[in-house]
Parts: C-alpha cells; structure tokens; sequence
C-alpha cells in the first residue's frame, strides 16, 4: 500500500488550471511562425524584393538588407523549431519545462527588438513600433512578465512538470 501512496504523488498532475492557456499558447506559437516565414519571405525572392534590397546600385540598397532578412529567417525558423521542442517538453512533462519556456522567451524578445532596432537603421524615417511590432512586444512582454514566473514559482507547475530524463 505505501509503495501505492509514494508512486500516485510521484505522478505529475495533469495540464490544468492556467496551464491550458500555456498549452493553447505552446502549440499556436511554432505553427504561427511556421505560416509567418512561409507567407512572407518566399515573396521576397520571387517578387525581385531581394534583388531591389540587395543589389550595390539600387537607391535602396543597405549592406544590412541582407543579413536582416536571411536573420529574421533563421532567426523565426529557429524559434518554431524550438517551440516544437518546447510542446514537447510541456506535454511529456519535463521538469526542465520552464526554464526553457522562460529561457524562449527571453531570447524571442530580445530577437523582436534586435530586429525592430536594425531596421530602424536601415530605414530611419520608419516607425519602429509600428503596430505589428508593437503586438509582438507585448506578446512577448506578457509571456516574460506574467506566464514565466507562473511556471517558475507555482505549486501547480512544480507539480506538473516533474519528469526528469533517465
């Protein structure tokens, strides 16, 4: 009977309460930059874009146009694939969970305003923040600010994200 009693509270609890909403976001996150990349960077290539933004004797050429974009490329393709690894830490439990999560987010919103800050170099006459940028700092600032420390300091989370590697 003990060992019973020992092994149902080794067992983590299951995705409830405030982490449904982190899993909602967990899963939306990567597929979202997954359709971001594809939508808008092969335009890019094929529109002749790249070529205007790149080319020595176009009057918008920056020597940065290049390394922003292919940046921003890896750069989002880098986060989605780590999302992916991140669902899956978050549904098989991982007690590394969090800091991961926290460790994704911090980077993610450090690339949003790296990125935000090198185009403004580039084109100095353009809003920084402009909306879309704006949306994804806040996103960005609410996911550090408020689910962050949730799955750092909450009993919930301690007792969900239990599973170490063997």
């Amino acid at each position: 009977m003990e060992t019973t009693e020992v092994s149902e509270r080794n067992e983590p609890l299951k995705i409830g309460g405030w982490l449904i909403l982190i899993a909602i976001g967990v899963v939306i996150a990567p597929v979202r930059l997954l359709y971001f990349v594809g939508v808008t960077y092969p335009s890019i290539f094929i529109d002749g874009t790249w070529e205007v933004l790149t080319t020595y004797d176009s009057e918008i050429y920056s020597p940065l146009w290049g390394p922003i974009i292919i940046g921003e490329i890896v750069g989002n393709l880098l986060f989605a694939f780590l999302g992916i690894y991140l669902a899956y830490l978050f549904f098989t439990k991982r007690s590394v969970f969090p800091k991961w999560y926290l460790g994704l987010a911090i980077t993610s919103t450090a690339f949003i305003l790296i990125d935000a800050y090198l185009v403004s170099i580039v084109l100095p006459e353009m809003e920084v923040f402009d909306s879309e940028t704006t949306q994804e700092v806040v996103r960005s600032l609410f996911t550090l600010c408020v689910w962050s420390p949730y799955l750092l300091f909450s009993q919930r989370s301690k007792s969900t994200f239990i599973k170490v590697r063997t």
